[in-house]
């Protein structure tokens, strides 16, 4: 049976102050998206204001029952920045699947993102199909992004345009992926390279 006491008094404390939080954020962040006209699924819940940001005539989707922590405190790994979810041309969509997580996790969109169930972005995580400068002639094309389900991208990890990274797959922490990725194996490093099987 339950027995609060004073050892345990901070932890029951501080999740009891997580909740209040989240049910605040949580509000703020449906009328933000209801603002930005961004479609939001049920049971998804914030921590921390995350910032939206819709090109007219683009579309930003997520599934239901996902979770975006955006204060530096709410992932204890710590977060330097709040979610950003930003589609940036009137042609863009960013898709996210269901009982997805995000801790400072930047998506921003020109072209197509899509995200698919349980993915796992860990902290100040990036996902970005474009080159963002385009007026500078050195950019390249856009190209899309396609996270397969279950995917794990660790702490500050990087995944550029054009890429590709199957299910069940890990990304280690501080990787930059640059190039496409099999189902179900683990790739770490700058590129992100494979370096174990999951079976």
């Amino acid at each position: 049976m339950f027995k609060l006491n004073r050892e345990n008094l901070p932890h029951y404390f501080y999740y009891s102050k997580k909740l209040i939080f989240s049910k605040w954020f949580t509000f703020w962040a449906g009328i933000s998206a209801s603002w930005w006209y961004i479609k939001i699924g049920s049971s998804c819940r914030f921590l921390g204001r995350p910032h939206f940001y819709r090109y007219p005539e683009s579309r930003i989707e997520i599934g239901p029952n996902c979770r975006f922590n955006s204060l530096p405190t709410s992932n204890l790994l710590g977060i330097n920045r709040p979610c950003i979810i930003s589609s940036l041309k009137p042609e863009a969509i960013i898709k996210i699947g269901e009982n997805c997580g995000f801790s400072g996790t930047t998506i921003g969109c020109a072209l197509n993102i899509t995200l698919g169930n349980n993915v796992r972005c860990g902290a100040n995580t990036t996902i970005t199909d474009t080159d963002w400068h385009f007026d500078d002639e050195r950019s390249g094309l856009d190209a899309p992004v396609n996270i397969g389900n279950n995917v794990w991208l660790g702490a500050n990890v990087i995944v550029l345009k054009g890429v590709t990274i199957g299910e069940n797959t890990i990304v280690g922490a501080g990787s930059i992926v640059s190039r496409s990725l099999p189902s179900d194996v683990v790739a770490v490093g700058s590129p992100a390279k494979v370096v174990k099987e999951l079976h």
